[in-house]
């Protein structure tokens, strides 16, 4: 939201009066030939990774272009990397590329299961490796990965941060001129570059593997309170004093002035269709949400049936399979994640076939039995992992904590109720959950309302819900119960700490924004806020803090994280405490409050500067039943308080 030449003045103004100075020759880049090694780990993740990685060209080599179009490749769903996912020889695959000045690092990662056979995952995929480096890279795959770049340009167009990331990338790391120049670059690569730079760079001979093995937890275990009587000695801390321009501009608070205009509709069958045109870009985003609650419509002893429907949905529709599907995505550049929460991004030009290819795999899935049996296996081996998993073992002791006991958000996936699924229970699951009177499907981009409209009716129109809508709201919680759970985990070096509770209070309570803002003064700025200045700043005692307040319909968890070294968890603890009864006792300073509420109200425009972030705060508010208007009201509240 600027106006060029005003911004250039500015610039100019502000910086053009530095004086130029002689840079410092940059050390040459001398590299070594690569030792092959093996480097193994213990991990605290519930699967284990296996990894192989390789040098590969830099921004300055002319074969660049080609390791991107490579590495999409790679990662294509119709690759062979792909294929061993499918078929259950992994549980996930991918390659990743990490590109500096003068060369690039390359990773192939495999997913296998804890105690998986490591040999069998190298074996296949070194194989996958082997036959791309001697027969080369289908022609068909190559194109569809220049497509996908460049529609991926046009799509980075749509958020604030991404355009500009991608231009200070060109211009400030890569030494171009302008994006366009990569872009440039990768339409002229062709199948026989992409086959060269692979025989040269993907060198198994030459290649570094990484083993990252789960480690199981020992089980958690009640402990006592680690607040203890810890002295608090804090340095005493001085206002900042800002430069008069600074403060001037730190005090002038307005309620921010929303660019949105969102066309709202019920269709007939009961979706909510909410359209936002937008210009910036030759695409249109389509996001949306399907209400649901798994602890109250997974079937008893059926938990894990929605993880198994999500990794059912990657093998196609009822009239395409898995490769055509996905073939058909190729041919005009779209991406589409299919779920409960789905969405679509695709050119302006094939809206309507995008829309298409979206409410097919949604709406009629394949689920074919014999995927069925893989993806089963996979979320099977998985839930096995999170049984030891410190992770997990985490979250279920917080949960155990937090809520009554026999509460319905007490359940989780178990090997044995993954094992118990039949393909007839996932389609049976399908049909209950997914709903139109249950689902808002936002529409932003480069269309028009009225062609918005009449695309999600031509494809989501004639989906009916049959039945009752079912209840989706878990009941409210009383206070929780004080409680220390200790979770060992070898694999870190610091304690992860975790204090949360049960909060009285909902999302539309009025005393939520002064809870909010109260917030902001005690975390979520950095340096500006009490736990980072006290816990960071002044002591030294964690490296990061944060503070996350969940408000919902029926019920509220309030949680201050942060990681130290076992010996200062009960020194950091005193200080967060010590924080907490300051702000129920002491009022907050006029600077201090100035800053939270600055924050707060500046947090609201920017959360529009990405069609993203825009589409779900539309689900996110419709999901509350909250008004779209809401942030505003909510700056009102804000600038009350």
């Amino acid at each position: 939201d600027v106006r060029p030449k005003h911004a250039l003045k500015i610039i100019h103004n502000l910086f053009g009066n530095i004086p130029a100075r002689k840079i410092p020759e940059r050390p040459e880049v001398r590299l070594e030939p690569i030792t092959p090694e093996t480097i193994r780990l213990k991990s605290d993740l519930p699967y284990g990774l296996f990894i192989t990685a390789f040098r590969l060209p830099g921004y300055d080599s002319p074969d660049f272009a080609a390791s991107q179009v490579l590495a999409d490749v790679m990662n294509s769903p119709r690759g062979d990397l792909y294929q061993l996912a499918a078929e259950g020889k992994a549980l996930d695959t991918g390659f990743h590329l990490d590109t500096f000045s003068k060369a690039g690092l390359g990773y192939a990662v495999a997913a296998f299961p804890k105690n998986g056979r490591v040999d069998d995952v190298q074996k296949n995929l070194h194989t996958v490796l082997r036959d791309y480096i001697k027969n080369g890279f289908p022609a068909d795959l190559v194109e569809a990965a220049k497509r996908r770049e460049l529609a991926s340009a046009e799509f980075q167009k749509n958020s604030v941060f991404g355009f500009s990331m991608a231009w200070s990338q060109a211009l400030a790391i890569e030494g171009r001129q302008s994006p366009e120049d990569d872009l440039e670059a990768i339409s002229r690569v062709s199948t026989a570059d992409v086959n060269r730079v692979a025989r040269r760079y993907l060198d198994l001979d030459y290649a570094v593997t990484a083993i990252l093995t789960p480690e199981a937890s020992e089980k958690p275990s009640s402990v006592q309170s680690y607040s203890s009587k810890e002295t608090i000695t804090l340095p005493q801390s001085s206002d900042i004093m800002l430069p008069k321009w600074a403060n001037k501009a730190l005090n002038r608070l307005l309620v921010p002035s929303s660019k949105l205009n969102p066309v709202v509709k019920e269709l007939p069958n009961g979706i909510k269709l909410i359209v936002q045109p937008e210009s910036i870009s030759h695409t249109v985003s389509v996001y949306g949400h399907v209400k649901n609650n798994p602890y109250l419509q997974i079937p008893p002893n059926k938990e894990g049936i929605d993880e198994v429907l999500d990794g059912l949905y990657d093998y196609g529709t009822m009239t395409l399979d898995r490769k055509a599907y996905q073939k058909a995505l190729d041919e005009i550049g779209a991406d589409v994640s299919v779920g409960t929460d789905f969405s679509l991004q695709v050119l302006t030009d094939h809206f309507d076939r995008g829309v298409q290819f979206l409410a097919d795999n949604l709406l009629h899935p394949a689920l074919p039995d014999a995927a069925f049996k893989i993806v089963q296996g996979q979320v099977k081996a998985i839930a096995a992992g999170r049984e030891q998993s410190p992770d997990e073992l985490t979250h279920r002791a917080l949960k155990t904590a937090l809520l009554p006991k026999n509460d319905p958000a007490l359940h989780w996936a178990t090997p044995d109720t993954v094992a118990a699924l039949t393909p007839e229970d996932v389609r049976d699951y399908h049909s209950k959950i997914m709903r139109p009177d249950e689902t808002i499907i936002v529409v932003i981009g480069n269309v028009t309302p009225e062609k918005a409209e009449s695309v999600i009716n031509k494809y989501f129109g004639i989906w009916k819900a049959t039945g009752a809508k079912p209840n989706l709201l878990l009941p409210p919680v009383p206070p929780n119960i004080p409680s220390t759970t200790h979770v060992p985990d070898n694999s870190r070096i610091q304690d992860q700490v975790i204090l949360a509770e049960t909060l009285g209070l909902t999302r539309t309570d009025p005393d939520y924004y002064a809870l909010n803002l109260g917030n902001h003064v005690l975390g979520g700025g950095f340096y500006a806020t009490r736990l980072y200045r006290d816990l960071r700043e002044q002591t030294g005692l964690v490296y990061y803090v944060g503070v996350d307040l969940e408000a919902g319909k029926t019920r509220t968890t309030y949680a201050i994280t942060y990681a130290s070294d076992p010996s200062n968890v009960a020194q950091a603890r005193a200080i967060v405490e010590h924080n907490l009864k300051m702000m129920q006792t002491q009022p907050v300073g006029p600077s201090e409050f100035q800053r939270a509420k600055a924050m707060l109200l500046r947090e609201i425009p920017l959360a529009e500067s990405s069609l993203g972030s825009i589409a779900r705060g539309f689900i996110h508010l419709s999901v509350l039943d909250l008004p779209l208007d809401e942030p505003s009201r909510a700056a009102q509240h804000y600038m009350a308080l």
